[in-house]
């Protein structure tokens, strides 16, 4: 049994971030396991849901050790003297305490990442090895000459098979949620989604997208696909 005592930064936070937050290789499976056999209880209160949490609650985590401390596995794919590309897996932040990034760099003089994904998101993240090098790379994702891609599956069958999206989209840090206008409105700011799709499934009615970001914005693809009516299966969050 583990024991965290929330603290102010983690006030009225939902149960999830706290708890990912203290052990990050837990894996998303096992924790909500744990909460529907209630073996997470919250000022000793047996709890099935995702509650929220506030400044010194404690939360009790019944989840064995191996499980918490579950130390993830990361690929390498590519790597010369100045670039370390690898394979992100899920629920892994990359930056931050117990992060990709601290994980490797125990094993170089120097080591910072060119851009970030999601916690729950994999793929590919790219390293500088040297501050040069660090510089180039920063300045290419700046003027676009280094494409992100992402594959998506989406509910539903898109009428078009390729096409720019544009909105305008509102980051609300307060309640940690984003809002999307068609029109500009103060406080929005410009985005821009390409996708192209890559394969149909109409017995499902599902499709796997490939998205470019052209602007990259907080949960923009989540929330311009789920703007237009195709939300992310898996997305649970309202946008």
């Amino acid at each position: 049994m583990k024991v965290i005592i929330v603290n102010e930064k983690q006030n009225n936070k939902k149960l999830d971030k706290v708890v990912f937050e203290s052990f990050p290789n837990l894996s998303s499976n096992t924790f909500y396991k744990a909460l529907r056999k209630k073996d997470i209880r919250v000022n000793d209160k047996r709890v099935s849901e995702n509650v929220i949490v506030f400044a010194n609650d404690v939360i009790k985590v019944f989840i064995a050790d191996e499980l918490l401390e579950n130390k993830p596995i990361i690929s390498i794919v590519y790597e010369d003297d100045y670039i370390l590309v690898v394979d992100k897996p899920s629920n892994l932040e990359v930056v931050g305490e117990n992060s990709l990034t601290s994980l490797l760099q125990g094993n170089y003089t120097f080591l910072e990442p060119c851009h970030r994904l999601d916690r729950n998101t994999t793929g590919l993240v790219l390293f500088a090895k040297t501050q040069e090098a660090l510089d180039i790379l920063l300045d290419k994702f700046k003027k676009h000459e280094i494409e992100k891609h992402y594959l998506a599956t989406v509910y539903g069958i898109l009428p078009k098979k390729q096409a720019k999206l544009e909105a305008y989209l509102f980051k609300d840090s307060k309640k940690s949620l984003v809002y999307l206008s068609d029109e500009p409105k103060k406080g929005y700011q410009k985005i821009v989604t390409s996708y192209q799709v890559v394969k149909e499934d109409k017995k499902n009615n599902t499709s796997l997208l490939d998205v470019n970001l052209e602007t990259g914005k907080t949960h923009q693809i989540r929330a311009h696909l789920a703007y237009i009516g195709f939300p992310i299966i898996g997305d649970r969050k309202v946008w």
